[in-house]
C-alpha cells in the first residue's frame, strides 16, 4: 500500500514501509461547528524526516497533532504510526511517540533529574535505564550542571531543552514539536535547531508545526502548507518559493503626504493612494501588493508598504523608485529578497501569515 501526496508539482508516492507517518482523508469536525477543523487532509511522512506543518491559528496544525498523538478522535479518515492505528490502538502509540508543546507544562516543584526519570518510569525503563538515560541528556542538551537544580529557577531556554530531554527519554520513533523556538532568544533558538538536527541524523522523524518561515526553511526537508484545514500545497521549501512569480522581491516602505488643517498636523493617507496603483502599472512587475503597518509601529497612519516581484531586480528598483517619486511620496526604506516561504503564504491566501 502507498499514500500520494499531492503538490504543485505533481504526486509522490511514499510506501507504507518507508513511513512513519501517513494520514489518508482526515476529517476533524467538533461538535455545534459549521466548519471541519481538519478538512480531508492527506500526506505521509518518511522516516527519518524532519516534516513541517506551516500556518497561522487556526489553520488546522493543532488539531492534526491531536489526531496523531492520540489525543483528538477524527470524525473520518485514517492516521497511522510507524504502521499502527492511531485511532485503533492508541496504546501503543504513545510508547513509538513524544511530544514537546508550545507551553511550558513541566512541574515546577520537582528538579530537573527527577523529572526525567519520573518520565522514563511511566515507560518501562529500569531505574538504572533511567539514571543513564537522563544525565546522558542533561549533558547533551547543556543541562548537565543544573540536572539537581528546581525547574522554577530554569530560564525559558532552559526550559524548553529540558521539556525536549523528557521527550526524549524513552527514544521516541516520531518525535512532534509545537512552535519549539517561540519566544526564546536568537542563541537558545540556534541551540535547538542545533539538536533538532542531530535527531534527525540519529533516524528521529520529527513533525515540526511553526509560523516561523525562517525556522521551517532552515529544518524541514519538506513543509505542508495549511489554511482553514486544508492542504494548500507540499513540496520542499526550494520547490514552493517557486510557485511565487517572479525571481525578486522588492518590499518598499513608503511615506505618503500629509495635510495640515486647523492649525494642526492631521495625519491622513490620500485615500485611495496613487502609489498602489503606479506600482501596478510597472512594466515587468509580476505582483504588486500591500501590506498593512503593524499596529504600534511609528508613523502607522502614514506609512505604507508594497511589495513587488518580478525577475529583474535592477529595472525594477529603478522603476518603482521613479514611479513612487513622481507620486510625491517618499521611500523611507527598501529591502530586496529572493522569495520566502511567506510569500508563498500571501500568494496563495492574499494574507500575512502571522
Amino acid at each position: 500500500m502507498s499514500i500520494s501526496t499531492t503538490s504543485e508539482k505533481g504526486i509522490e508516492a511514499i510506501s507504507e514501509q518507508e513511513a512513519a507517518i501517513v494520514v489518508r482523508d482526515l476529517v476533524k469536525r467538533y461538535p455545534k461547528s459549521e466548519v471541519n477543523a481538519v478538512d480531508n487532509i492527506s500526506f505521509s511522512v518518511k522516516q527519518g524526516e524532519i516534516f513541517g506543518l506551516l500556518g497561522p491559528n487556526g489553520a488546522g496544525k493543532t488539531t492534526t497533532i491531536g489526531v496523531l498523538t492520540t489525543n483528538v478522535r477524527p470524525t473520518s479518515g485514517v492516521a497511522y504510526i510507524m504502521g499502527i492505528n492511531v485511532a485503533g490502538d492508541p496504546m501503543s502509540v504513545k510508547q513509538r511517540i513524544a511530544v514537546v508543546p508550545q507551553q511550558n507544562n513541566l512541574d515546577r516543584s520537582l528538579r530537573a533529574r527527577e523529572i526525567l526519570t519520573f518520565h522514563a518510569s511511566y515507560h518501562g525503563l529500569s531505574r538504572a535505564e533511567r539514571a543513564a538515560r537522563a544525565e546522558a541528556l542533561l549533558n547533551e542538551l547543556g543541562l548537565g550542571n543544573r540536572g539537581n537544580e528546581m525547574v522554577r529557577r530554569y530560564s525559558g531556554g532552559m526550559a524548553q531543552r529540558l521539556m525536549l530531554a523528557r521527550a526524549l527519554m524513552h527514544s521516541p520513533d516520531v518525535l512532534f514539536l509545537d512552535e519549539p523556538t517561540n519566544s526564546l532568544d536568537p542563541q537558545s533558538r540556534l541551540f535547538l535547531w542545533d539538536r533538532i538536527r542531530s535527531l534527525k541524523e540519529q533516524g528521529t522523524t520529527i513533525l515540526l508545526t511553526t509560523h516561523d518561515m525562517e525556522e521551517a526553511d532552515q529544518l524541514c526537508e519538506r513543509i505542508a502548507i495549511m489554511d482553514k484545514g486544508r492542504i494548500l500545497v507540499l513540496d520542499t521549501a526550494d520547490e514552493l518559493k517557486k510557485l511565487v512569480p517572479g525571481g525578486t522581491r522588492l518590499e518598499l516602505r513608503v511615506q505618503v503626504p500629509q495635510r495640515v488643517a486647523s492649525g494642526s498636523l492631521q495625519i491622513e493617507p490620500q485615500t485611495p493612494s496613487p502609489v498602489l496603483a503606479v506600482l501596478r502599472a510597472i512594466p515587468g512587475a509580476t505582483k504588486v501588493e500591500e501590506v498593512p503597518a503593524s499596529e504600534g509601529e511609528e508613523d502607522m497612519h502614514t506609512m505604507q508598504i508594497f511589495r513587488l516581484y518580478a525577475e529583474d531586480a535592477g529595472s525594477l528598483v529603478v522603476n518603482a523608485t521613479h514611479a513612487i517619486i513622481d507620486t510625491g511620496a517618499e521611500i523611507r526604506d527598501m529591502h530586496i529578497a529572493r522569495p520566502s516561504l511567506e510569500d508563498v503564504f500571501i500568494y496563495l491566501t492574499g494574507r500575512n501569515l502571522r
